[in-house]
């Protein structure tokens, strides 16, 4: 059995505690014993990497991942890839995360059905590297809801199955549960980039989304809903949705809904993608801010920070997770969210961290038993040595070269401990 000692680190283990000088043992893929005292963990028959001054944390969760999502600027950019070289791009995105310290991948979608499937599979395996992967399916939509591509002059197969009616939404989940999908995808609400259907505007029905909770349930699998309106939520809420993302809009009633069911769901914000907008930082994509404007952008910031921040005070838990795959927002920078969360939703650094680790593990091994996302005894082993104290500077994450060590599952990915040595000695 992998054994392995972190041995005189800063140990910050996402409990709400504060950091502490410890040591850290890993037996196989758990770990065994977390020491406030350095030096009293027997180190014999292991692997020491001497962690002095050097912070140890939980690896994090993207709760919205697209694996499948590679610099994309249009629709057309997950439509018209090959499934062979969309599944190569899926793997490299894998790694990608992985690399930038994201330990485990909640899948929110993928541009076809089995890319995350694939992945999982083969990471789970062993022959490729990666995070933990809950495989998202394709988006199942409706008629004129965001994700349908079709016009009547030009019927087209986006990424997404659109049906109609309770028992086409039935067959479509049980579909996606068939080719070993973990996670389902509906788009509830609508959604600023299309125009027809906006983001107050709730195209699918109740019955349809409880139908699909319903099935996907009984199959094992989780359910995630793409809601913006105050009535897609209430109803994804009412039907029994596990992650919920977006959310802008909200009244009272939906408040409370969320404080009744905040035992069961989580819940990304996804505000990286309007703070890209407004920032301009999108412009060279096309998406500037004066754009944005046209489309509604600034509202459904201020409507995001307004709920999200409430949801906080309430104990909701929020996941990271921010549409990353776009041009404008790559996967590699999704540790970027962690910042937004203090800027926008009035988190602590160390609060904010805790979305990215805490309750993400808690997400993750929703339905398995096992414990994830904190430095505790008993639970799997997932952890980031980092050079540099995110609790002062979360930015130090963005930075793949200040992650010393990454372990995913007790395994050692990378480590670069002895570099660190030598630049400390230099």
């Amino acid at each position: 059995m992998n054994k392995t000692i972190f041995a005189g680190a800063r140990v910050w283990d996402a409990s709400g505690a504060a950091p502490f000088e410890g040591d850290v043992l890993v037996e196989g893929n758990r770990i065994r014993a977390v020491s406030r005292t350095p030096g009293q963990l027997a180190s014999a028959g292991g692997q020491v990497i001497d962690a002095k001054g050097l912070f140890l944390m939980p690896g994090m969760t993207e709760g919205h991942a697209h694996l499948s999502f590679e610099a994309v600027t249009a629709t057309e950019d997950l439509i018209s890839p090959p499934p062979e070289e969309h599944t190569l791009l899926t793997a490299r995105v894998a790694k990608v995360l992985l690399d930038h310290g994201f330990t485990s991948a909640w899948g929110a979608s993928e541009a076809k059905l089995r890319l995350g499937v694939a992945v999982r599979n083969e990471v789970d395996a062993g022959r490729l590297q990666g995070p933990r992967i809950r495989a998202g399916s394709l988006e199942i939509t409706v008629t004129g809801g965001m994700g349908d591509e079709s016009r009547l002059h030009n019927p087209r197969n986006g990424p997404s199955i659109v049906v109609d009616g309770v028992e086409e939404m039935r067959k479509a989940v049980r579909l996606c549960c068939r080719e070993g999908c973990d996670n389902i995808k509906l788009d509830v609400s609508g959604d600023p980039f299309y125009p027809n259907t906006p983001a107050h505007t709730t195209p699918m029905s109740f019955d349809e989304i409880r139908v699909a909770v319903e099935t996907a349930h009984a199959y094992g699998r989780r359910v995630n809903a793409h809601t913006r309106s105050a009535a897609g939520t209430k109803a994804c809420l009412r039907a029994g949705v596990d992650m919920l993302y977006h959310c802008e809009y909200s009244d009272p009633e939906l408040l409370d809904l969320f404080e009744a069911a905040k035992d069961r769901v989580f819940v990304a914000p996804t505000v990286s993608l309007f703070h890209s907008i407004v920032s301009n930082e999108a412009a060279p994509n096309g998406l500037s801010a004066e754009i944005g404007g046209y489309m509604g952008i600034p509202g459904l910031l201020e409507a995001s920070v307004k709920t999200h921040a409430e949801l906080r005070k309430r104990g909701i838990r929020h996941l990271i997770g921010g549409d990353y795959g776009f041009a404008w927002s790559r996967n590699g920078t999704n540790a970027r969210d962690l910042g937004f969360f203090v800027k926008y939703y009035g988190y602590s650094p160390a609060e904010a961290l805790r979305c990215a680790t805490a309750n993400g593990g808690a997400a993750m091994t929703v339905d398995s038993g096992d414990k994830l996302g904190e430095v505790r005894e008993g639970y799997l082993a997932d952890l980031l040595l980092v050079d540099g104290d995110p609790l002062a500077d979360l930015s130090v994450l963005l930075d793949a070269g200040r992650l010393v060590v990454i372990m995913k599952d007790g395994q050692i990915h990378k480590n670069s401990s002895n570099a660190v040595e030598r630049r400390a000695a230099a």
